[in-house]
């Protein structure tokens, strides 16, 4: 069994801390997002290193390791969004809408503009950690990475056609003109589809991973890729049932209502805000 609850815990905790993190940090003052762009970056280099140089280790140990590094990988990507540094060329709310979400779609040609740049680099990154593991044994954090992506891409698109919860929440400041792009609707006709094909593949995956003829490596990162799914499905969930889901991270929320610093600081702050502001 512990084979099994082991890998569990460990992949919705470090899904729990490292989006946690994430939030916390893009909430701080954007004077302080150049130095944490910085840091994650270096720390996404040496994942990748990890991911090429784990390729090739078919033990539990290489599992946890390619899980962990594709996460990281990930949170540099949900960072350098959330941060501003890499969303679309599109950065002002969209022409002839409200501030606030709306039952009417946003055009999808301005949606597109507003992450387009998030796509394609995490796109460019898939392809890269293909190539740095592609003829190894050790595929974890491929498939790690392609779920991450691809299910927040079905994220969005539900976000896009409408659901009832925005999660607009997690939002920025500096990126609270994405709201104009969101659609506010009890369900859309793209959801059902999305929650069950990937409930499917959550159940597949259980399947194999609990399989009689499993080697401890395939248990332990197949149990990883199961959780990862299980948790993007509840995820999807979230959208459409009225449930405050950002109080699973409320800590990581708190940076949003720390008090304006005072002095010089403050005044960089604000001139850097007002800057964002007539972008």
């Amino acid at each position: 069994m512990l084979a099994y609850s082991l890998p569990a815990l460990f992949a919705m905790f470090i899904w729990w801390i490292s989006t946690g993190v994430v939030l916390y940090v893009v909430g701080r003052p954007p004077a302080t997002h150049t130095n944490a762009m910085l840091a994650i970056s270096a720390l996404a280099a040496v994942a990748l290193f990890g991911l090429w140089t784990t390729s090739d280790d078919a033990s539990v140990f290489g599992a946890y390791s390619a899980f962990a590094a594709a996460l990281t990988v990930w949170a540099w990507h949900e960072m350098s969004f959330l941060t501003g540094k890499v969303t679309g060329p599109r950065t002002t709310p969209c022409p002839g809408r409200p501030d606030e979400p709306t039952s009417l779609r946003a055009p999808l040609l301005p949606a597109i503009g507003s992450v387009i740049y998030h796509e394609i680099a995490i796109a460019l990154t898939a392809a890269l950690i293909f190539a740095l593991t592609f003829d190894g044994p050790n595929q974890i954090g491929l498939w790690t990475f392609v779920i991450l992506w691809l299910m927040r891409l079905s994220a969005k698109l539900n976000i896009y056609f409408g659901v009832q919860n925005l999660t607009e929440q997690f939002l920025p400041n500096h990126l609270q003109y994405l709201k104009t792009y969101f659609c506010r609707r009890p369900m859309n006709g793209f959801f059902p589809i999305t929650v069950t094909v990937s409930t499917v593949v959550t159940a597949l995956l259980a399947a194999a991973a609990l399989h009689a003829a499993a080697t401890p490596f395939q248990v332990t990162g197949l149990t990883f890729l199961t959780i990862l799914m299980a948790l993007a499905v509840l995820e999807h969930w979230f959208l459409v049932i009225p449930i405050p889901a950002e109080r699973l991270w409320s800590w990581g929320l708190a940076s949003r209502s720390q008090p304006a610093p005072e002095g010089p600081a403050a005044s960089q702050a604000n001139r850097e805000r007002i800057g964002m502001a007539t972008a």
